[in-house]
């Protein structure tokens, strides 16, 4: 669903419970990460567009050299 130019890994730091209810989430919306779902589930609420999760909306998937 979402294209990402680069990933960088940070940590958040939440309850045993929450973590319960994010696994029974990506479960149900069929996801695979969590940041993916955090996407998904904040995008809706708040109808936030895919291009305002990037510091350039116009950047396409990166795939490297092709030859």
């Amino acid at each position: 669903m979402f294209k990402y130019s680069y990933i960088m890994k940070t940590t958040i730091q939440v309850s045993r419970r929450t973590v319960g209810i994010l696994k029974e989430l990506m479960k149900r919306m069929n996801v695979k990460t969590y940041d993916e779902l955090i996407r998904i589930m904040v995008s809706e609420k708040y109808r936030v567009q895919n291009s305002l999760f990037g510091s350039n909306p116009n950047l396409t998937l990166f795939r490297g050299k092709m030859r």
